[in-house]
């Protein structure tokens, strides 16, 4: 066993779905004597944010707090840069972690390439094969890819996706989705939903838990896919519409004007990760173009429809719990109502088995973390699902 030594990590997020995945591994890195944990946010997003640095008690060292109304990229990228320069000149961690595929995780992989500081990837290697869909995030994804020293890979697929780019394989450890296990803590069979909206539910009836606020679904795709659910609402008596509507003022105009006061659909604000957590896990099925969830809802045996011509998850897809749907009106609508009208369907897909994780993926980062900075010589286990 090699001499113990301190290692200094600097967590880096900040938009809600990088919170919630990463809440669990900085709790972990906070119960490690051999490692002092750092979190810097830049608030990309900032209200959205804020909701998971509550729930998970959660208190940043340095918050950046760039987020303006109607930011555009260039605006992130700058902002974030300068302030992580800064912040990474002042603490000179020995590694930095990032997640995910935010403009905030690309810029602070980036300043710590420039500020020749190790990086971390957790959730490496998605792809899609597309630079454009989804926009920007499979840019972010590679870019940061190829500043980083170690790659947290959720799945075997993912890792394939590495080693087909030429990364070294001892670089990369399989470990699962943090977002499993953030689960663990977050869902309650008596949780009672903090919002109105969701209290006012009847789950008596199948409801469809729908989130759609895609760059690139923008526009007219959205306007499709909205349209479809009004549709849905309108010929089916017994399905309700829960669609927690982002807070992009052009995702929230389009999703008002077609759907406000259509009977059966609630629109609510974005929902907090318990709700939400809690929400999936009471719903009849999903519908939606967040990562986030394709990964979350098969983990509580709900049926997913991507509103997305690809996924840079295809497990899921592999395994049956995902479909990919596309934004067309049409097949979103014709794709809803098989789960709604054939029960054999839905139960194939609600009981497929989940591909990403078993909610020790943070214990897995952290110990990969102790063996690559030579504080533990046993080499960390790595994620082996049931199916991949």
């Amino acid at each position: 066993m090699n001499v113990l030594k301190h290692v200094k990590v600097m967590t880096v997020f900040g938009t809600r779905p990088e919170a919630v995945k990463m809440a669990p591994l900085i709790k972990e890195l906070k119960s490690c004597p051999e490692i002092e944990c750092l979190v810097c946010v830049t608030a990309q997003h900032r209200q959205m944010l804020d909701q998971v640095l509550e729930l998970f008690d959660i208190v940043p060292d340095y918050d950046l707090d760039i987020m303006k109304e109607r930011q555009t990229l260039a605006d992130i990228t700058v902002n974030a840069l300068m302030g992580l320069d800064k912040v990474f000149r002042e603490n000179r961690p020995d590694i930095v972690l990032v997640h995910g595929d935010t403009t905030t995780t690309f810029v602070a992989s980036l300043c710590a390439f420039y500020n020749k500081i190790k990086v971390g990837h957790v959730e490496a290697g998605l792809r899609t094969f597309d630079k454009y869909f989804p926009y920007p995030e499979e840019m972010n994804r590679k870019l940061t890819g190829a500043v980083t020293d170690i790659h947290f890979a959720p799945t075997e697929t993912n890792k394939q996706n590495l080693l087909n780019e030429g990364v070294d394989e001892k670089s990369i450890y399989v470990t699962g989705n943090t977002v499993i296990d953030a689960l663990k803590t977050t869902v309650d069979k008596n949780y009672e939903f903090e919002n109105k909206d969701l209290q006012a539910v009847d789950f008596s009836k199948r409801v469809i838990a729908v989130t759609a606020h895609r760059r690139e679904n923008i526009g007219q795709p959205l306007i499709d896919i909205c349209t479809a659910f009004k549709e849905l609402a309108e010929n089916y008596d017994d399905v309700r519409i829960v669609y927690a509507v982002h807070l992009n003022p052009v995702v929230q105009e389009t999703a008002r004007s077609i759907l406000s006061g259509v009977k059966g659909v609630h629109l609510t604000e974005p929902l907090g990760p318990r709700d939400m957590h809690n929400f999936l896990d009471r719903c009849y099925m999903v519908m939606t173009d967040s990562g986030g969830l394709q990964e979350e809802a098969p983990s509580l045996g709900k049926p997913v429809l991507v509103l997305r011509n690809e996924t840079e998850r295809p497990e899921a897809v592999k395994a049956g719990t995902v479909k990919i749907v596309g934004t067309d009106k049409a097949n979103v609508y014709k794709m809803a109502a098989e789960l709604l009208d054939n029960y054999e369907e839905y139960e194939r897909m609600a009981h497929a088995v989940n591909p990403y994780g078993d909610g020790n993926a943070s214990r897995r980062i952290a110990d990969a973390l102790l063996y690559y900075f030579g504080i533990s010589d046993k080499e960390p286990e790595q994620f082996r699902p049931q199916y991949i």
